[in-house]
């Protein structure tokens, strides 16, 4: 397997796009080596559904469409990237705002920090912004059977 691969996926800005989201990264990720069947698999899964929920809840119909960028650099990190066109950038409730939504992105810090990882959010050169995580990645083991030998 090669030691850097990079996919991406543009979809409309519609709540139905969050699930595609989620199965192309989940899809790309298997393909990569990581089994959907992981607690890794499952943060990633979290995090991508806040990335591409608040792309597309935050645009107010500004981002006819969303990005999401994968890269992965074997032993090092995983990167993964929402871009839209809405010029604003997320903000960060203060704690003592009660209200039902408006979590994502303590969720997505807090899970990326949980990893040992980090959330960046960058301006594009068309006026957006691309909200990412980046984690720590290491070749994942050969799946171990119940017997406690590796599976060819």
């Amino acid at each position: 397997m090669a030691d850097h691969l990079e996919a991406s996926v543009t979809l409309p800005s519609d709540p139905a796009s969050v699930s595609a989201a989620r199965s192309f990264v989940l899809g790309t990720l298997a393909e990569w080596g990581l089994p959907s069947d992981t607690e890794a698999a499952d943060t990633v899964r979290l995090i991508v559904s806040e990335l591409a929920t608040n792309s597309v809840q935050h645009t107010f119909g500004q981002s006819p469409t969303f990005r999401v960028d994968m890269m992965l650099v074997r032993d090092e990190h995983l990167r993964i990237g929402v871009t839209d066109s809405h010029p604003r950038f997320p903000k960060r409730l203060p704690a003592a705002v009660q209200q039902d939504n408006g979590r994502g992105m303590v969720i997505i810090r807090w899970l990326a920090a949980e990893c040992g990882g980090k959330l960046r959010i960058r301006p594009t050169r068309e006026g957006g912004k691309t909200v990412s995580i980046q984690l720590p990645w290491t070749v994942p083991a050969e799946p171990v059977t119940a017997a406690g030998q590796q599976e060819p």
